[in-house]
């Protein structure tokens, strides 16, 4: 999956409930990547990490694809609250490989259960 957030946005679990509901009716609890491409400058509320980790066991792979140092840094302070695998890009490609890549390994792990 992949989100691009307006200009300005805070991203909260409060207003992130459509997409939620709608990760959770397509993908239920098989392993999920999702890749934000970060061309704007937003917000995510940490004070909401606790129950984005909670509802999203499922997210294995979490790439966001950042365009300045700037968001870079920001991202490094979200990653002490979320508890996902997260990885920071420069470009779509890679960021594309590495989730695909990651879920294959979630799959070879979920198949030789």
């Amino acid at each position: 999956m992949v989100a691009e957030f307006k200009e300005g946005a805070d991203i909260t679990f409060k207003n992130f409930e459509e997409l939620s509901f709608l990760i959770k009716t397509h993908y239920k609890d098989q392993p999920i990547g999702f890749i934000t491409n970060r061309v704007n400058s937003y917000s995510v509320n940490v004070n909401d990490a606790k129950n984005f980790n909670e509802t999203f066991g499922n997210l294995k792979a979490y790439a966001t694809i950042a365009y300045s140092n700037l968001t870079e840094r920001i991202i490094e302070i979200e990653s002490h609250f979320f508890k996902f695998n997260r990885k920071v890009f420069k470009d779509f490609d890679t960021a594309i490989s590495w989730v695909e890549e990651t879920l294959s390994k979630q799959e070879t792990k979920h198949y030789n259960k």
